[in-house]
């Protein structure tokens, strides 16, 4: 099969295999462009407040200080203790918010390629 026509980010040309009788993959063929800009705006791995894997830094940061101030006597351990709880269960939400939105992608991404599956068969569906 033929390479994707498509020119990366970095201004180098696409290196995934085309979708049969196109000169595009997936991620460059304009028909795709609306599934695209939908799972781009998730924005999962861009910058942002609130991003998953910047809560979880926070979380580590506020735990070690937490520990040092313990451990230098200036937090009593009791409230250290629940301190830390309530941050072990924002890193449990912060974790399960991240598996959501690895699995609503993974989703996306299927049905962009099952979508391409049936255009490229003519529009049959699975196992007909």
């Amino acid at each position: 099969m033929a390479r994707c026509s498509g020119i990366r980010a970095d201004g180098g040309r696409c290196r995934a295999q085309a979708i049969r009788s196109s000169e595009y993959c997936v991620n460059h063929h304009p028909d795709y462009e609306d599934a695209r800009r939908r799972r781009n705006s998730k924005g999962g791995k861009r910058g942002g407040r609130g991003r998953p894997q910047a809560e979880l830094g926070d979380i580590k940061r506020r735990l070690s200080d937490l520990a040092d101030d313990v451990l230098e006597e200036r937090v009593d351990k009791g409230v250290a203790a629940v301190a830390s709880q309530i941050l072990n269960v924002y890193l449990r939400a912060v974790s399960v918010e991240l598996s959501v939105r690895e699995q609503l992608e993974l989703v996306e991404r299927l049905e962009a390629l099952e979508g391409a599956v049936e255009q490229d068969k003519g529009g049959r569906q699975w196992g007909a």
